[in-house]
């Protein structure tokens, strides 16, 4: 299902309401559309809005405002809230804790987890924990060095997924408590986002020189071999 428009900055990060409406990270627009993609309304927002999610009728995006996957210094991370029916701005949060850029968010009704940029040289990923009220709680680690970091990340029948860069493109699955279940050669870096049972929304774009940029989702689920399938010959 294509998202309406045609915007400046790349697919980010989707999220939905779980009722009748899907989020779209553009970078620097938030669009907020139907199930079938018709745009129900847009907004100019700060650049870099990353991933984002949804939780008790607002939506949060992962943001930076300085530079990504640099020593720590260079970053300027924040947590940007905005009423899920309006996007009318409610407030920001500034996440010090992400010292490489926040990129992206998912929450599982009981606690946020922000991921974000990572520079090279490193051999883990990092998690970082928050509570409902934005308060940093603690860091988690997944093994492992991923392109740039983690861009993408939703909670999903009891499990973390994480879509990250790279050539190719990689999707991580952990546990609850964060212990690395898998990693598959499987693109969401562009988005993903949980839908009932054990089925997940993965973003997919396109971006072309003088146009500007598309978004998509393609229904996905769970799978032994690739870690994730997606559904019904979808492209």
């Amino acid at each position: 299902m294509n998202c309406e428009g045609v915007y400046q900055g790349h697919l980010q990060g989707v999220c939905t309401n779980h009722k009748d409406a899907i989020y779209w990270s553009f970078t620097t627009s938030l669009v907020k559309s139907d199930l079938k993609g018709r745009v129900i309304n847009k907004i100019p927002v700060d650049s870099h809005h990353g991933d984002l999610c949804f939780y008790n009728n607002k939506i949060y995006v992962a943001v930076n405002l300085g530079k990504f996957n640099q020593p720590p210094g260079q970053a300027d991370s924040w947590v940007y809230i905005y009423d899920a029916e309006s996007l009318d701005e409610l407030s920001k949060q500034k996440v010090p804790e992400l010292v490489h850029g926040a990129g992206g968010m998912a929450c599982d009704g009981k606690r946020f987890i922000i991921v974000g940029g990572l520079p090279e040289g490193y051999n883990e990923n990092y998690l970082y924990e928050y509570g409902l009220d934005l308060k940093y709680k603690r860091r988690h680690e997944i093994p492992g060095y991923t392109l740039l970091g983690i861009q993408t990340a939703a909670f999903s029948d009891k499990h973390w997924w994480f879509g990250c860069y790279g050539s190719p493109q990689v999707t991580l699955k952990t546990n609850q408590r964060f212990k690395l279940k898998g990693k598959w050669t499987f693109d969401s870096s562009l988005g993903i986002e949980r839908l009932s049972g054990d089925k997940l929304l993965v973003g997919k774009g396109n971006c072309q020189k003088d146009v500007g940029c598309t978004g998509k989702v393609v229904i996905a689920e769970p799978d032994k071999t690739n870690g994730l399938r997606i559904l019904n010959n979808q492209k």
